[in-house]
């Protein structure tokens, strides 16, 4: 029994030892493999992706950018830079400084695919073949190309490749947007609050008109119309309030010189605030869309956001979404039932009613008047 028992006893040891041999021989293993080369690691690994960027920045006069739907570039001037395909409209110095600075420090990270098929899951596809990835190039005033990359996003992720290298790298660092022109365009014009509202006047393509006002401290439905349209009734209360308040969203997609309009004005809409700022608005029916000029008044001697609006608007038209064209340009049909037709009794009042009906369209009735001078397109 007790030679049975050692015998039993031996081979559990033996067996034993042999599990902790085969444990540290798995341990030496995987200590070895850790300590081995990163297999996303490369020659390129933490290098920058553009080498001496820091010095051939200063030698950029022009960034252009090819996606597959679209192609816009950045031009340097003594001004700042601009935006050619706009009219040279101003540029966001943020934007160009974060581009700068984003592609100067940017460095490479894991090697990810070479296969051409699989580029567009890293947003890295050929733009020339309609792929998603965007070419970014840096040009000297002389068109030389300094650096060209394309770039492309992934689950906020960075990843660039070489322009007719397919074997792509995750990137570290951070870039501004470059999906989209607007972007880049220096569209911060003006600020104003949906409580500093105190009025709107609408004139429609079809030549109606009407002036909404609310008391300070009612709240964003509580438009109604006020003389001379006090016999109307509000119709769509939200709709009231999306018109009232559309300034609020001004976010125009482009912008390019007004004298490229080629069309009269089709509607205004002009708001007011408490404090005696008024924004016109003029909308343009244009082949390519819709545009809108915009110019500023403000009483007093310190009217210096006027001022501030009409340095940047001055001299441009800018685009609206469909989504906003409608907020500013609603019919007035939409927003209120008309009055009913008045009793007129005597040859005086039908011949001052007249009179009211053969004013000029671009004239709104008072109590806010405001100058009117024609535009020409």
């Amino acid at each position: 029994m007790n030679a049975l028992r050692q015998a039993s006893y031996r081979k559990s040891l033996k067996w034993l030892g042999g599990a902790c041999l085969t444990v540290w021989a798995i341990i030496l293993v995987t200590a070895l493999i850790g300590n081995g080369p990163d297999p996303q690691k490369h020659a390129r690994f933490a290098q920058p992706v553009m080498q001496d960027f820091a010095t051939q920045r200063r030698a950029a006069q022009m960034v252009r950018f090819t996606l597959a739907d679209d192609d816009y570039s950045l031009f340097r001037t003594a001004e700042g830079w601009v935006m050619p395909e706009s009219g040279n409209y101003p540029v966001r110095r943020d934007r160009i400084a974060e581009l700068m600075s984003g592609f100067e420090t940017l460095t490479f990270d894991a090697r990810r695919t070479a296969d051409p098929y699989k580029l567009d899951l890293l947003g890295l596809g050929d733009p020339m073949q309609d792929g998603n990835g965007v070419l970014v190039e840096f040009l000297s005033a002389d068109g030389t190309a300094l650096h060209n990359l394309v770039v492309g996003r992934r689950d906020e992720r960075l990843y660039v490749r070489d322009p007719g290298d397919t074997q792509s790298y995750r990137a570290t660092g951070n870039l501004p947007p470059f999906y989209n022109r607007r972007a880049w365009l220096d569209f911060d014009i003006l600020s104003i609050a949906p409580e500093a509202i105190r009025s709107v006047r609408i004139r429609d393509r079809t030549g109606a008109s009407v002036y909404l006002r609310r008391r300070a401290g009612e709240g964003a439905q509580d438009f109604r119309p006020a003389p001379p349209y006090q016999n109307t009734r509000i119709r769509n209360r939200l709709t009231v309030s999306r018109t009232a308040l559309a300034i609020t969203n001004f976010a125009p997609t482009d912008a390019k010189p007004a004298a490229e309009l080629e069309n009269r004005p089709s509607a205004r809409h002009i708001t007011e605030t408490y404090d005696g700022l008024e924004v016109d608005l003029r909308i343009y029916n244009e082949d390519d869309g819709y545009w809108v000029t915009m110019r500023a008044i403000e009483a007093g001697e310190g009217a210096r956001r006027a001022q501030v609006i009409n340095q940047k608007a001055e001299g441009w038209a800018f685009s609206l979404p469909n989504i906003d064209r409608r907020d500013f340009t609603p019919r007035v049909a939409r927003l209120v039932t008309a009055p009913p037709p008045p009793d007129v009794s005597t040859e005086d009042e039908a011949g001052a009613t007249e009179e009211a009906e053969s004013s000029s369209e671009d004239t709104f009735p008072p109590p806010l008047p405001i100058a009117d001078t024609e535009e020409s397109g």
